[in-house]
């Protein structure tokens, strides 16, 4: 027998074999219960797909992109995928439409894992990305000659896990170089200290004024002096940050807001004091002088380098986009700018604001004080005898600040202690 009718008859047999088949599927099927259903019975199944595909027209009311022409095609996995990923290095966007230099998203070492704080833990877990979906961005989609895509974007409807960035929580910012994107911090609080240091009139260039009782109150007469050197303690303060929206491109610092209430600065130390005595003339005084100043609080300007950021909790809408320019993403809280776009939707817990270090009271800080002070010394004269007043020291007493305005108090660069995290790695390294 020659080889083609070798073929011909193997072919056949495919043939009777697939006949014999599909003619026994229904004895089959009947044999073991299951039965055809018509077409207004398989109207009432219901079932779900795997992969769903959508498309939202440019004059649907839910298009933030209306009168642009711009469409969205969406293909979605109705599924929940696990992961768990070290990234050495991610970089997207370098050059290119937002500038020769740096890089619209630069971050090392970034992980992403479940939500621990033990190695073994974030190790041993993964993050859980609900319903992942690629979208696009078209202008003009039903016109074949002039369709064109604008935009890209990777996301899923939810994404639970740690995302931590960089390789330590330390003085020195890492992880964050620049980023493009947005994402919203939750109002939180924390407590810091401030450092002691000493206030001079070099340091204020302003005098201190006030008046002193003298005689048991007799007489109360004002005193000025350049001539003062006071070392003022360190005082806890409470701190109250306010919600922030984090956007933009490239970006290597946030800004924070928000307020302190500074607990008691004890203070200490000698003013040469020129006293207006009243028929004596003026009396040149140097006095020991002791207190506490209470009730200051402060507006807070914290300007933040994001590369101080290292621990961020999802519980999210999340993506990663690329587009020719600003694109109103569906379901997105802002447009998304031209170039790549990184967009943590919903709040995030960044923990408590609790500075590792101290924070420095600044000359422009004490400048602030110094008139506060004055004003309530010729309001509140502490007393004083000619022989506390001569050397044995003058118990100012509290200076009370409660009502009045607060001080404007910027911060630079914390480092924060509750953004500290375990590597996504066994052993002792801090990156794999």
């Amino acid at each position: 027998m020659d080889n083609t009718n070798k073929k011909r008859r193997e072919i056949s047999q495919i043939i009777l074999f697939s006949g014999i088949f599909l003619t026994s599927v229904p004895s089959f099927a009947e044999e073991h219960g299951l039965r055809k259903l018509n077409d207004s019975e398989l109207a009432d199944v219901q079932g779900q797909a795997l992969m769903s595909l959508s498309y939202l027209a440019p004059t649907d009311s839910a298009n933030k992109m209306q009168g642009q022409g711009i469409g969205f095609y969406k293909l979605g996995m109705e599924a929940e995928l696990e992961l768990n990923a070290n990234i050495k290095k991610l970089q997207l966007g370098c050059g290119g439409v937002n500038g020769a230099n740096g890089c619209d998203i630069d971050i090392d070492n970034l992980s992403l894992t479940g939500i621990s704080d033990t190695r073994d833990g974030r190790v041993g877990s993964d993050a859980k990305l609900t319903n992942p979906f690629i979208e696009f961005a078209i202008k003009n989609p039903n016109s074949a000659a002039t369709r064109q895509v604008l935009g890209l974007r990777l996301s899923a409807d939810k994404v639970l896990g740690m995302l931590t960035l960089g390789d330590e929580n330390s003085s020195k910012p890492n992880g964050i170089n620049s980023l493009s994107g947005y994402m919203k911090t939750l109002a939180t609080t924390g407590t810091a200290t401030t450092t002691p240091r000493s206030m001079k009139i070099n340091d204020t260039n302003m005098s201190i004024e006030g008046r002193i009782k003298l005689l048991g109150s007799l007489v109360s007469p004002g005193f000025t002096t350049n001539d003062y050197n006071l070392a003022l303690q360190s005082a806890n303060a409470d701190l109250f940050i306010d919600s922030a929206t984090i956007s933009g491109t490239r970006m290597s610092s946030a800004n924070l807001t928000g307020t302190a209430n500074i607990g008691n600065i004890n203070f200490g130390g000698n003013i040469s004091a020129n006293l207006k005595v009243f028929l004596l003339g003026a009396l040149d005084l140097g006095i020991n002088a002791s207190g506490n100043i209470s009730g200051l609080t402060a507006n807070l300007n914290i300007s933040e380098n994001l590369g101080f950021i290292h621990k961020l909790p999802l519980n999210n809408p999340f993506s990663l986009s690329m587009q020719s320019q600003s694109i109103f993403w569906p379901g997105a809280s802002v447009a998304a700018n031209k170039g790549w776009w990184l967009a943590i939707e919903d709040g995030i817990d960044i923990g408590k604001i609790t500075p590792s270090n101290s924070i420095d009271i600044s000359n422009d800080i004490l400048k602030q004080v110094v008139p506060k002070i004055n004003t309530y010394l010729n309001n509140n004269p502490p007393s004083c005898t000619f022989g506390a007043c001569l050397g044995l020291g003058l118990d100012i007493g509290n200076i009370n600040l409660s009502g009045s305005s607060p001080l404007n108090f910027p911060i630079k660069d914390l480092q924060l202690a509750t953004q500290s995290f375990a590597p996504n790695c066994y052993g002792n390294l801090k990156f794999c």
